[in-house]
């Protein structure tokens, strides 16, 4: 079986999807993106599959990830191994098609029934989140992780400090001790202010502290894993195993959180994923994606027993209203219930796309780039 075309689809507000096609008629879906930098991977994309994947035989995936990834001499980083990862989701979608299985049987079988999924809070007033929250574990949510602070300098006054707290606080408080909360630094602090904000933040019982540092500073993360109770995570911004190999030789988190879309695909999720599990480090993949790349991370999730919970921005409990379930022929397949997701039983990545609908808000223009912040002073702050 042959991959004999493909299709690239700029989806509103900043998705792109993936077509492959082969000439026994089985297609799968992928789908490459940097928020931000649709053009390039849509480049990216193209140069791969036209360079080398036209014509070559659809189900040797393995072979295939090694040959994009490991035949250029320049290689890894977010661009080249975003657009490796919606081929790769595309080609395990064609192979479990076409033995008409779903991939996590293909990569083992499942290890569990059902996958605990978090909802993202928005805001910055504690009344708003805590509002947000409140309603949010009244539709079924269990878990939760909330992005704070917004613009925060490299040394901070005691009041911005507060004002994170206060958040944190407003949102443990609305959902009580029974769920899960976890923060997101987005690497918008740096590292004396981090010590400062998890040692404040101890008494919250947080599930984990997302990405306290930048990936540009991944060596200070043992000395503030060392100096903490509360998990630390990081990984969205990681691309493939190897750039997690001295995080995880050096004990500096207990959580990852690598995302199916940046990472490589499936294949490469799959082995960060056991690649944590030989030192005890759990997986929350990252993913505030659309319905393909969901999809995606799911099959890993099902076969990975360090795989604990998974992140969704999909609006799962409310799937009529989702503009990225729209995407899909039956809106309502990711069957949510009790904070959990069931599990998919469908050929491949278990999902139909409606290419109608996709080939007509293919139409509009796309053109997201994510928000540039400032400091009071003028200068760059981290977003």
């Amino acid at each position: 079986m042959q991959i004999t075309d493909y299709e690239l689809f700029a989806i509103p507000p900043r998705w792109l999807l993936l077509k492959l096609e082969t000439d026994e008629g089985v297609v799968g879906w992928g789908e490459p993106i940097i928020q931000g930098r649709l053009e390039t991977v849509r480049a990216a994309v193209s140069e791969l599959v036209e360079g080398y994947l036209l014509g070559m035989d659809a189900l040797r995936t393995e072979y295939h990830w090694r040959k994009l990834y490991q035949s250029g001499y320049f290689r890894g980083g977010p661009i080249l191994m975003s657009a490796l990862a919606g081929i790769d989701q595309a080609l395990w979608d064609i192979k479990g098609r076409h033995y008409d299985t779903p991939i996590h049987d293909l990569l083992g079988g499942h290890v569990r029934d059902r996958m605990l999924v978090y909802q993202w809070i928005g805001g910055s007033q504690p009344d708003k989140i805590a509002e947000s929250a409140k309603q949010d574990h009244a539709r079924g949510y269990r878990a939760f992780k909330l992005n704070n602070p917004r613009e925060f300098r490299p040394i901070e006054t005691t009041a911005a400090v507060d004002r994170v707290v206060d958040r944190i606080a407003a949102l443990r408080g609305a959902v009580g001790s029974d769920a899960f909360v976890g923060v997101d630094f987005h690497g918008r602090v740096s590292k004396p202010m981090a010590m400062e904000l998890l040692r404040r933040l101890e008494s919250y019982n947080l599930m984990f502290v997302d990405q306290p540092l930048t990936p540009e500073h991944g060596e200070a993360y043992g000395t503030l894993n060392e100096q903490t109770s509360i998990p630390l995570s990081t990984g969205e911004r990681h691309y493939s195993r190897y750039d997690f190999k001295s995080l995880l030789v050096d004990d500096a988190v207990s959580v990852i959180q690598p995302d199916v879309t940046h990472v490589g695909g499936i294949s490469e999720l799959r082995k960060v994923a056991s690649l944590a599990e030989t030192f005890d480090v759990a997986v929350v993949p990252h993913c505030p994606l659309g319905p393909v790349a969901f999809a995606a991370s799911l099959q890993v999730g099902f076969t990975s027993q360090n795989v604990v919970m998974q992140e969704q921005d999909l609006t799962l409990h409310d799937p009529e209203s989702s503009q990225r379930l729209a995407l899909l022929e039956d809106p309502e397949l990711f069957e949510f219930d009790n904070g959990y997701v069931e599990r998919p039983t469908g050929p491949g990545l278990g999902i139909e796309i409606d290419e109608a609908y996709v080939r007509e808000k293919a139409q509009s223009d796309v053109n997201w780039y994510n928000p540039v912040w400032h400091h009071e002073d003028g200068s760059i702050a981290e977003w």
